[in-house]
């Protein structure tokens, strides 16, 4: 699914996936189930797969398999399943590097001020999706964009995915949908890192994936362009933020209306 074919559709696309690459079977199955879901429903699909996770709140977090075998794996789903792929780069040498793997770039929240990774991430060529950082403004993401588009790549998206509330906290305000779109670019809503509930005193990020369905229903009543949900078969056994996943199983259910209140609200 290019970029601009998400740009003129007459859905909501999603991008899904698990938070990282934790094996080839898993990852493959995760995204046969997601592209078998979205077919049935005609729901736009970029699966979604971290090589490696760099912004981890304890050292003895899960950061990656291996780059290369990670990344290799995404190609390889890219290729054999025929859908389009997004993952995290973190440094500005991962950008090139990443880009020869995948479809999309997504630069996390933490690190959307990062100059030097936003202008090596643009001058890749592909799509962008930058994430809004928790401590920023939605008026100020344009700032952020400015710099992918300064490298003449106008290729990009916007990801809300919560404000700072308090030490261990998030909250989303769905004006940022509008004031993001505001600047030419599709707008998604991350529904799953929105309900994180980082830094607990235990070293590991916690969450509320209960109200995934909440935050979702709202931002495709909000006008969002796309949703963000980060799912596995077994969020306790997952090797990264399975706090705040959906279950693969509720992923159907959940698209399902989600595509009702599209239609009740764009048509």
């Amino acid at each position: 699914m290019t970029y601009e074919q998400l740009k003129s559709s007459d859905s909501f696309f999603l991008i899904a996936g698990p938070c990282v690459v934790e094996d080839e079977n898993i990852t493959f199955y995760i995204a046969q189930t997601i592209k078998e879901i979205c077919a049935e429903l005609s729901i736009p699909f970029i699966f979604k797969a971290s090589y490696k996770k760099a912004n981890r709140t304890s050292l003895q977090s899960f950061s990656t398999i291996g780059e290369e075998q990670a990344l290799n794996i995404l190609t390889n789903v890219r290729n054999s399943l025929n859908v389009s792929v997004i993952t995290d780069i973190h440094l500005p040498n991962d950008a090139a590097m990443a880009a020869k793997y995948v479809d999309y770039l997504q630069i996390p929240a933490f690190l959307c001020r990062q100059t030097d990774l936003l202008l090596a991430a643009g001058n890749t060529g592909l799509p962008i999706n930058i994430k809004k950082g928790q401590f920023m403004s939605p008026h100020n993401m344009r700032y952020a964009a400015e710099k992918v588009r300064s490298t003449g790549n106008h290729r990009i998206m916007l990801t809300e995915r919560g404000t700072t509330f308090g030490y261990n906290d998030l909250v989303v305000d769905m004006r940022s949908i509008p004031i993001m779109q505001a600047n030419g670019y599709p707008v998604v809503v991350d529904c799953t890192h929105s309900l994180q509930q980082p830094n607990q005193q235990s070293g590991q990020t916690g969450g509320i994936p209960e109200f995934i369905p909440v935050i979702a229903r709202a931002a495709i009543a909000s006008g969002a362009d796309g949703i963000f949900i980060e799912t596995h078969p077994e969020p306790s056994k997952a090797l990264s933020d399975g706090a705040n996943m959906l279950p693969l199983s509720q992923l159907k259910s959940l698209l399902e209306r989600l595509k009702k209140i599209y239609m009740a609200t764009h048509f």
